[in-house]
């Protein structure tokens, strides 16, 4: 019997300990305008907020999103995604959940977001941030529908607290909630970008939206302010809202308009002009054709013109439509990319992090096989991870009187990253001379995001794909994506090694390790994590002292190359001679090899002083099933006794000179 039907039998409801209703699940550092509510705030269940609570509203109008306090507008427009598409919003919310009123609900609720190529299950119960005995965050137009308000709690359980949702990127969370892509133009250059990085760049991609009506509605598109627009005074600084829809309209005299149905999260119509709900623009129409366009419109919706939207709005984020069998279309073509490849990597400073093409070390980064059956369209994204729980970049602000108290500022955890494609004839090829050629494909500069887009078309071949930070020994891990029209397979580069650069001169002691990550017993994940002190243990003794490295530590996970997970360990140190040595909740490692790393095998070479220690492998997330082997290779002192015998060598003569005579 599962625990949910074992709470339903049993007449209890679900407390979820990890995500307790405390100020921990609500603030991070209290630096945001949400802090001053600190104290205020209450739990309930939904069915103590309101006599009959369900999932979704009847009508579906009812089902859009309205945000309370908390600055999370850019989580509430990537939500149109999901009320877009029933296929995604099953990914998100598996159905079949017990509702409340009905046999088997136990106050739980089960989510899944996308994170660094995979679907994570987030586990919430019902209890939800209130004032006054309503939801002060999050909620659907209909006071009875709560699948937003508990997949917000979801997501900030995710990051690690509400507050942590404050800020945030429109086309990061459309990622998370559809494992998909998304494009941002920005509108207002600031230059700043163009100053800090010396590259020769591309001309900045221009917005035409016309090239988007091949996507329809079936795409997301949101629009963000950053300044205080003339035509929403009241929006302030910082803020999302999603476009609904488009239409070309001809008026009385002739002329044609681009008109955009808008939705504010906050729920109000705050934009005027000609388009307002009494401007002058709806005069030019015929009356029957401005009565249809504002029926269209709900509560917190406004029609805005395309030249009015683009003077005023800093940003554009389009997410690419999912179709319902799961296929990414894109949003140039409207064609669907069925073909789909990823692989992990890493940045390591002093190997393989070798920066931008202006330095002389560009040829170090990891490098990537994408061979193309046949011409075609081809999305390649590069997706870099600095850590499950991180500040977002973009600022989203609530309808507070304040919105810049709290002292938001950007992000720094991110690398600036950039993607340089070139076609080669053959698998064996000069790197030199293909590096210091022209690419065939590349993003214009290097960018501090998350996620960077290249979309191209490429011919029949073989094609070498770099990622690369911008400064040289940045480190990080990343995620590469294709997504392509015709069938491709994407690998890593890998070029031989000198078995010199594996272990230094001496003699060397090899033991193997072979142990597993179980969920619930010693599936502990990274240091983040409370629980990483349940990884399993291995010991490792010290006896030489070298001032070169004496130790060689391997973690090789097993498992097909679509299923690898992000893998690491840490070194501890412990006292000599204790038979079950403990970590405790604060030592700090002696040597880590991370950031954890999508990719089979993980290997750190360093010095270590004579004493006892423990390695800890984990996965990134806790609760990540998978088998490993570590290999241990240490230095050892003893005298080489020097011989000519070669007794390994007269063995094996021996008996096959017996098999022969036999």
């Amino acid at each position: 019997m599962g625990e949910m039907e074992e709470e339903a039998k049993c007449g209890t409801v679900f407390e979820d300990a990890e995500f307790p209703p405390e100020d921990s699940s609500l603030f991070s550092d209290y630096t945001t305008p949400i802090s001053k509510f600190e104290g205020c705030i209450t739990w309930m269940r939904p069915q103590e907020i309101c006599p009959s609570p369900k999932m979704f509203p009847e009508n579906p109008n009812e089902a859009h999103v309205k945000q309370g306090i908390l600055g999370d507008c850019w989580l509430l427009c990537a939500c149109t995604a999901l009320l877009k598409n029933d296929h995604m919003m099953n990914k998100v919310l598996p159905a079949g959940q017990p509702q409340w009123g009905e046999r088997g609900y136990a106050g739980r609720s089960g989510f899944r977001f996308w994170q660094f190529g995979c679907w994570v299950d987030v586990e919430v119960d019902d209890r939800l941030p209130c004032i006054n005995a309503k939801l002060c965050f999050s909620h659907c137009q209909s006071p009875s529908a709560f699948w937003v308000a508990l997949l917000e709690k979801a997501y900030a359980k995710l990051h690690g607290s509400y507050e942590r949702l404050w800020a945030g990127q429109v086309s990061d969370a459309l990622v998370d909630l559809t494992g998909g892509l998304a494009e941002r133009w920005s509108l207002k250059d600031s230059g700043k970008e163009e100053h800090q990085h010396g590259e020769n760049r591309k001309p900045k991609k221009k917005l035409d939206l016309s090239s988007l009506r091949g996507v329809g509605d079936r795409g997301t598109v949101s629009c963000s302010v950053h300044s205080s627009p003339g035509g929403a005074s009241e929006l302030g600084q910082y803020h999302a809202l999603c476009v609904m829809e488009w239409t070309d309209v001809t008026t009385e005299t002739g002329g044609h308009v681009r008109l955009f149905r808008i939705r504010n999260p906050w729920g109000r119509r705050c934009w005027g002009g000609t388009w307002s709900e009494s401007g002058e623009g709806w005069r030019e129409l015929k009356p029957g054709y401005s009565q249809d366009l504002l029926s269209r419109t709900q509560e917190g919706e406004f029609w805005v013109e395309e030249a009015e939207l683009l003077k005023e709005i800093d940003e554009v984020t389009v997410g690419y439509p999912i179709s319902k069998q799961g296929l990414l279309q894109s949003i140039y073509t409207g064609k669907e990319l069925p073909h789909s490849q990823q692989v992990g990597g890493c940045w390591i400073k002093d190997h393989s992090a070798g920066g931008c093409r202006n330095n002389s070390s560009f040829g170090s980064n990891p490098k990537f096989w994408l061979r193309a059956s046949e011409p075609g369209e081809v999305l390649v994204s590069l997706l870099q991870h600095r850590g499950w729980r991180q500040p977002s970049t973009f600022r989203g602000c609530s309808n507070m009187e304040d919105p810049q108290e709290g002292g938001l500022k950007q992000h720094q955890d991110y690398q600036a990253i950039g993607l340089h494609i070139w076609k080669v004839e053959k698998k064996h090829f000069n790197l030199t001379r293909t590096l210091n050629r022209t690419p065939c494909a590349s993003t214009r500069c290097h960018a501090y995001e998350r996620e960077v887009t290249l979309r191209t078309h490429l011919g029949a071949g073989f094609h070498l794909l770099v990622p690369s930070t911008f400064l040289q020994g940045a480190e990080a891990s990343f995620l590469l994506r294709v997504f392509s029209s015709a069938p491709v397979s994407l690998s890593a580069l890998k070029f031989p090694r000198s078995p010199v650069a594996e272990v230094s001169d001496g003699e060397w002691e090899t033991s193997r390790f072979p142990g597993r990550w179980v969920p619930g017993v010693s599936a502990g994940g990274s240091r983040n994590f409370p629980s990483h002190r349940t990884n399993p243990h291995v010991p490792l003794t010290i006896n030489y002292h070298s001032s070169e490295p004496n130790t060689r530590i391997t973690l090789r996970q097993h498992c097909p190359a679509k299923a690898l997970q992000p893998i690491g360990f840490h070194i501890y140190q412990v006292p000599e001679g204790s038979v079950d040595p403990q970590i405790s909740q604060d030592q700090e490692p002696k040597v880590s090899c991370v950031p954890h790393c999508y990719t089979p095998e993980v290997s750190l070479h360093c010095s270590l002083a004579p004493g006892a220690y423990v390695i800890l492998p984990s996965t990134y997330q806790p609760q990540c099933k998978g088998h490993f082997t570590l290999t241990v290779a240490k230095k050892i002192c003893r005298k080489v006794v020097k011989s000519q015998e070669a007794l390994g060598q007269f063995i094996q003569e021996v008996s096959n000179i017996s098999v022969m005579h036999s």
